[in-house]
């Protein structure tokens, strides 16, 4: 007999939506796989919205709705579980990480975590405290994997110029920081802008955001505070960042421009003291 996972519809609107969708696919008479074909997606995928393990994009919850005659539940269902922020689970950076086919960054004020080198993580991840700073660190790292695979996500990187300045981890680690941000200027797979300090107030004052646009999955807006995270697959929120981000990547200096101001900053900036830890640049 097939493990059935319990649900929790009061986990939050998503798990509600999905404890709806198995009511009436149940009421039906109708198994996940013979839903998944008549809407075009696998059986497997709608177990996952079930279980609020995946989201459904707003297209598939009409066909859903008509699939196991819910006259509409699903779609008013849908309508308060996009609203919400998504469940902590949903939340995680790697997850989200490794299901994008884009992710598209701006940062006012550290380098993206994808292209942190050691020494600049570990000096940013210390700042709270030693304890597990190395597995946090090693975890960082890991994460960068998926910039080698064979078919790696386009990854946009709008960084402001600030972000050049603010020394972490002492001129060697920055210095190296830089270096290591040069290193993906021939990278197809890697766009990096700088937003110079020139353009003056801009859309992106507000701090720092990422949009994961996905294969077969809603795009997420995501937002990192000090207290809290929002990710959002609410469409109005995801176009109202995703134009902000248009016009940030109009006002940033071109990939080529801003790779120039990374050189001249990391030889003006940190090139007088040298270590032997320090990449040679080509």
């Amino acid at each position: 007999m097939a493990n059935i996972k319990k649900l929790d519809p009061g986990a939050s609107p998503l798990h509600y939506f999905g404890a709806e969708l198995r009511w009436w696919r149940e009421r039906a008479g109708l198994t996940l796989e013979q839903v998944g074909t008549r809407v075009y997606l696998t059986g497997s995928q709608i177990g996952q919205f079930e279980t609020a393990v995946k989201v459904p994009r707003d297209e598939h919850v009409p066909r859903l709705d008509q699939v196991v005659g819910a006259g509409g539940a699903l779609i008013r269902a849908w309508e308060l579980a996009k609203r919400q922020p998504l469940p902590p689970r949903l939340r995680k950076v790697a997850e989200l990480e490794s299901t994008a086919r884009k992710i598209l960054v701006f940062q006012p004020q550290i380098v993206h975590g994808l292209l942190q080198t050691e020494a600049y993580a570990r000096a940013l991840l210390g700042v709270l405290g030693q304890k597990n700073l190395e597995a946090q660190v090693s975890a960082r790292m890991a994460r960068q994997r998926l910039l080698e695979w064979d078919e790696p996500p386009l990854l946009w990187v709008i960084l402001s110029e600030a972000v050049l300045h603010q020394e972490i981890g002492g001129r060697h680690a920055m210095r190296a920081q830089l270096a290591k941000l040069l290193s993906y200027r021939a990278a197809p797979h890697v766009q990096l802008q700088v937003l110079p300090f020139s353009c003056g107030a801009h859309v992106g004052t507000t701090g720092a955001f990422t949009l994961y646009v996905r294969e077969a999955q809603p795009t997420v807006a995501y937002v990192e505070t000090y207290a809290n995270v929002e990710a959002s697959v609410n469409r109005p929120d995801v176009e109202d960042q995703a134009h902000r981000y248009d016009l940030l990547r109009a006002s940033a200096l071109s990939p080529e421009s801003s790779a120039e101001l990374i050189s001249r900053v990391m030889e003006e900036r940190y090139g007088s003291e040298r270590g032997p830890e320090l990449p040679l640049l080509a």
